[in-house]
């Protein structure tokens, strides 16, 4: 009798474990369903993230300038287009924008594949392909960031986004390397196809949800409502503070990220799978810092956080930038990858977070899409910047670059009070769909 009672209490235990807790975000069923197609869709995205970039540097043998164009090519459309949209999404429904995007981004994987298969493929055809990647993160991304306020409550919305990045840190560990993989065994341009299907999957599983949509502004008229966005923004310090440095984060970012394909290939000698299972290091560090990423917030405050993803970021590009053509070189590589995983999930859960706590509803759209506007615009001139530095002074320096402007910005957030002491998430200010404000409860540290 005793071998079927140990087998019972094992049995129970096990299903304890894995029986999520009453207040378990999982038990939401449309989040359930938005934290499958985050999963199912970061696994197109690591595909995209290598095949695209390995497909210009080897397929096109583009240089570090053309690299640093596509780059900047890519975030172009949040220049043009990040203030209107945000009118736009404060007057129609978020989700079906959100889906209407990962639909365009798989056809848009799979015309590269079409091009290469027809012999059409050339660095232009990449140019257009990233310029609608990203006006459909312009639009589409931020609707996505919006449809999650709507499922999810205001003050559990750092836990949302640290399980979010566990999702996308699950796509990070596991694929890079099954990119890498692929690539080497079907071709970049056939693993875009693949991104593609992922994609039309993640769509396929948003439109199943329901959301509540909350007051919309259709009888304002749109400048006078794109007004009222920027100057909400404009107003709060915190959010200025934050606009500024994640925007020198992302000059920082593309700078490196436009030489780090061809550092991995043209000076350490990895093989596209070799590319890819470095590339499984950002995963490693995302993941375990997704997993303890609240309770970090929760520990040292979403300001100090943020810094500290400033500082780990910064000391990975710089052991980037010294990192010898040799194994000891490839490891250093790879654990730059590493930090700036848990550096970036560290930034954006309580940036995300931060954010939103601050914005009332119907000022969301243009706070989101005003927001992304501010960090984003500073990503080209990045990309430009490193390409120019990898091109006449060599890789290793605009890795060296992205590693030192990194760690100055850290000294430089640290020392905003509106950072350093926010320990807590604020509480929004209440205002008319027109921004006009009705009654003040936020509190920002002094």
């Amino acid at each position: 009798m005793r071998a079927p009672s140990l087998v019972l209490r094992l049995r129970n235990r096990l299903r304890a474990r894995l029986t999520p807790a009453p207040d378990e975000l999982l038990r939401d069923a449309a989040y359930r369903r938005l934290f499958a197609s985050i999963l199912v869709g970061s696994f197109g995205t690591q595909m995209s993230m290598l095949a695209l970039p390995l497909a210009a540097a080897v397929l096109l043998n583009a240089t570090p300038t053309q690299m640093g164009l596509l780059a900047a090519i890519e975030v172009l459309p949040f220049a043009l287009f990040s203030l209107p949209t945000g009118v736009f999404l404060d007057r129609v429904r978020k989700l079906p924008v959100y889906v209407a995007g990962e639909t365009t981004l798989a056809l848009a994987m799979a015309s590269v594949t079409l091009a290469w298969w027809m012999d059409w493929l050339a660095m232009t055809w990449l140019y257009v392909v990233g310029f609608v990647l990203g006006v459909v993160n312009t639009v589409a991304g931020s609707a996505a960031q919006i449809v999650l306020t709507q499922i999810v409550p205001r003050e559990r919305l750092v836990e949302a986004h640290a399980r979010n990045g566990l999702a996308n840190s699950a796509a990070d560990v596991a694929g890079p390397g099954a990119a890498g993989a692929l690539i080497r065994l079907l071709g970049a341009p056939l693993t875009l196809l693949g991104n593609a299907v992922l994609l039309l999957i993640s769509a396929l599983i948003l439109t199943g949800i329901r959301v509540r949509e909350a007051q919309r502004t259709d009888a304002e008229a749109f400048w006078p409502a794109l007004r009222a966005g920027v100057q909400f923004v404009a107003r709060h310090r915190m959010l200025v503070t934050m606009a500024l440095a994640v925007g020198v984060w992302h000059l920082c970012y593309y700078a490196a990220q436009v030489v780090q394909i061809l550092f991995a290939t043209r000076v350490l000698g990895l093989s596209e799978g070799g590319v890819g299972l470095a590339y499984t290091m950002v995963g490693v560090g995302t993941v375990v810092t997704s997993l303890l990423g609240h309770r970090i917030s929760q520990r040292l405050g979403p300001g100090p956080t943020m810094v500290a993803g400033f500082a780990l970021c910064g000391i990975g590009w710089l052991l980037a930038a010294v990192a010898p053509a040799s194994a000891v070189g490839v490891a250093m590589f790879a654990l730059m990858l590493m930090l700036f995983g848990s550096g970036a999930i560290l930034i954006f859960i309580n940036f995300l977070a931060l954010r939103q706590a601050v914005t009332p509803t119907p000022l969301l759209g243009r706070m989101t899409s005003t927001m992304r506007w501010l960090i984003l615009v500073p990503a080209g001139p990045g990309a430009l910047i490193g390409g120019w530095l990898g091109e006449h002074f060599g890789l290793r320096a605009a890795l060296a670059f992205a590693g030192g402007a990194g760690l100055l910005l850290a000294l430089a957030a640290w020392r905003q009070a509106v950072i350093r002491n926010t320990r807590a998430l604020p509480v929004h200010e209440d205002v008319d769909a027109g921004g006009a404000l009705v009654a003040s409860t936020a509190r920002e540290p002094e």
